[in-house]
């Protein structure tokens, strides 16, 4: 195991011990999401934990039915008592970008739906400055994307529809959501990421951004010792 790996597996492993019986999840999406949902499962056996989940992509649906984590949907449950997800990349102010899974607008509704929300993450995502080191992705409609590419090329940045397999059989990415993904490259980062937000929502044809604002209260950074260091937002 890498450095890196082992940094997610303690971050989400530390994440697990938040988790209280009875409890209402927001289960997110990525690698350092798994050791997360790994620990709940273990947890679940040996504790006895009563709980259900809402899943923020297929992919972590299939994964949890098949650690025995039982889930539910906003429609039955609409208030969460915790939601805990991965991120891209951390500022110093907790502001994030997410989205690299492809799941950022599930992941949004359901951050948004919860009464705390806790990321983890593995070494290496901690930024001084948004999208300097990762294109930030946007969740477009496939209709009219190549007006919605230009619109969005306008607020200052290289837009890539995200594509998946070889060329030239490649074809566009498809969120759970059925739409289209832009990666967006700013060549400085991202100086005003809530001005930025508020223009690229703006815009016809984009769904959501993958900037995460006000939505973390806490961060918990695993190291490869299998040490974490906790951060808590300052609500002042």
């Amino acid at each position: 195991m890498s450095d890196v790996e082992r940094s997610k597996e303690a971050a989400g492993r530390a994440a697990a011990a938040e988790v209280a019986d009875g409890m209402v999840l927001g289960l997110g999406t990525g690698s350092t999401v798994a050791p997360f949902l790994e620990a709940v499962a273990d947890r679940i056996r040996e504790e006895g934990l009563s709980l259900r989940g809402v899943p923020t992509s297929e992919e972590t649906a299939v994964r949890a039915r098949q650690l025995g984590i039982p889930l539910t949907d906003l429609d039955t449950d609409p208030v969460l008592d915790l939601a805990v997800d991965g991120a891209d990349e951390v500022d110093p102010a907790l502001r994030l970008v997410k989205g690299g899974g492809g799941a950022l607008l599930r992941e949004k509704i359901v951050a948004g739906a919860a009464r705390r929300v806790v990321i983890v993450v593995g070494q290496g995502k901690r930024v001084e400055v948004l999208g300097r080191s990762f294109l930030l992705p946007v969740e477009i409609l496939p209709f009219g994307a190549t007006v919605t590419m230009r619109k969005v090329s306008a607020l200052g940045c290289q837009p890539f529809l995200r594509t998946r397999g070889e060329e030239p059989a490649a074809r566009p990415f498809a969120t759970d959501n059925g739409n289209w993904i832009l990666d967006c490259r700013f060549p400085e980062g991202i100086a005003d990421p809530e001005d930025l937000h508020g223009r690229l929502l703006a815009i016809p044809g984009v769904l959501e951004a993958g900037l995460f604002l006000g939505l973390c209260q806490t961060l918990i950074e695993g190291r490869p010792d299998g040490t974490v260091e906790v951060i808590q937002r300052d609500e002042a």
